[in-house]
């Protein structure tokens, strides 16, 4: 078992130990709604949920409904939603101008008058394309249940259709404090966080300089573990959270692809991976490293516009993805040959792929929401839980995630198996080439 340094950078995270019964993995969209659900209606002291939206449909439905049924049945029951302010504030992209969830909050608040269920509209920017809040994690008690999903229908599995996470429970009352902590003290108690089910009654310029201050303390933030573990405790888990260029998260990230010495497996749905990450992993190949990397097929991709639909400019995104990867591919074909890189697609029917994570050498693997991408290196607020399995007393568990995560999955054996641009519909074609024209590509690999 591969130990680390006594120098590695990995030891100044604050961290907190943990049993291996403490921890389980759940493996399907509609486990994680029950799970949920289930929580909701047995907490007892506090329910704070951290997502990027809480949609107006069914599934969201079903998650409000709950939360208000719980406050009613308990009145000392602490309840708070938080969610990114502009996605809230505004409706589905491509589906028009629309007043988005936040209307959808208040007429709900109307309804069922709770004084201790609040939603908060958190604002990481003054404009949603340059940053959002991509916090994950819901604390329930002394429980934390953490996903990179949101709450809406296909999240959910609601429906017939689902989009596919992972799913992590957590029993921690030090980790809960943690995460709570965080939500209570930089979110809450910001001025700059609106609470979307009330009315709102600042003017745009006050926001937005409320704002601007907000993201610098945010810049500045992180979580505070009380009765930290050391790193050779056994089993340990170390939340972090970053916003910003050159951020301690982006900065942990780079560190864990550095460290391997055995293997790597990455999972993301957008395969637009930073230059530094792309960097890391050369360097790991050069090292003998065995890297998996575990994508979406751009028809998985939750911005995917079948042809048989209208389409629309963001339906572009899966086939730049593509041709990253592509690029990626015929760069790397040797170790591919060699089987020293491993790429892997995620495809099962009309089903979409929103897996984030990185596993290293059996020993340490990172539960995230983050895409990792440059907008999620650049603008986004987001977090992760760091878990150091010393022992591997979580090997089994972790195993049977990944075997599950690979099941809808098939081995790119040469690049040439991934489409070339002129293989692409007609408007998708005509849109990639405008972009390269005019070399917006690159700014929507940033953004997007």
């Amino acid at each position: 078992m591969l130990f680390l340094a006594p120098t590695d950078p990995l030891r100044s995270l604050p961290g907190i130990s943990l049993q291996p019964e403490s921890v389980s993995i759940l493996h399907q969209a509609a486990d994680y709604r029950e799970q949920l659900l289930t929580l909701i209606r047995q907490a007892k002291r506090r329910i704070y949920l951290c997502a990027l939206y809480l949609q107006d449909d069914e599934g969201g439905q079903c998650i409000l409904d709950a939360l208000y049924a719980a406050a009613a049945a308990n009145p000392q029951l602490d309840i708070k939603v938080f969610v990114d302010a502009h996605r809230a504030r505004r409706g589905l992209i491509g589906h028009g101008k629309q007043e988005g969830n936040a209307a959808w909050y208040r007429h709900q608040a109307e309804m069922h008058p709770q004084a201790r269920l609040a939603i908060y509209g958190v604002p990481v920017q003054t404009r949603e394309l340059f940053g959002v809040m991509h916090l994950k994690g819901y604390v329930i008690d002394d429980s934390v249940l953490y996903s990179g999903a949101s709450l809406n229908n296909v999240y959910l599995h609601v429906g017939e259709r689902y989009r596919f996470d992972r799913y992590h429970l957590i029993h921690s009352p030090a980790l809960a404090d943690s995460l709570s902590g965080y939500m209570l003290d930089y979110l809450a108690a910001a001025p700059a966080v609106l609470r979307l089910d009330q009315p709102i009654t600042v003017d745009k310029g006050s926001q937005n300089r409320a704002t601007r201050l907000f993201r610098k303390q945010l810049a500045r933030s992180q979580y505070q573990v009380v009765d930290s573990a050391p790193c050779n405790s056994g089993l340990s888990i170390h939340p972090i959270v970053g916003v910003g260029r050159n951020n301690r998260f982006n900065k942990l990230l780079e560190r864990l692809l550095h460290s391997a010495q055995q293997r790597i497996s990455i999972c993301t749905p957008y395969f637009n991976l930073p230059k530094p990450l792309l960097k890391a992993i050369d360097q790991a190949l050069v090292r003998g490293v065995q890297v998996e990397i575990i994508v979406g097929d751009k028809t998985a991709n939750d911005f995917y516009i079948p042809p048989s639909e209208p389409f629309k400019v963001i339906g572009g995104l899966p086939y730049l993805y593509e041709m990253n990867l592509r690029r990626f591919a015929r760069q790397q074909q040797g170790a591919i040959d060699r089987g020293q890189l491993q790429l892997r697609l995620w495809k099962d029917g009309d089903n979409s792929y929103h897996l984030k994570g990185v596993w290293v050498d059996q020993h340490l693997q990172l539960i995230t929401g983050n895409n990792l991408n440059p907008r999620a290196f650049r603008l986004d607020l987001e977090n992760g839980l760091l878990i150091h399995d010393q022992h591997g007393q979580l090997q089994s568990i972790t195993e049977r995630e990944l075997a599950n995560i690979r099941q809808h999955t098939n081995v790119l054996s040469h690049y040439r198996q991934l489409e070339r641009l002129e293989h692409y519909p007609d408007k998708v074609r005509k849109l990639l080439a405008r972009l390269n024209r005019f070399r917006l590509d690159k700014l929507f690999h940033r953004l997007l």
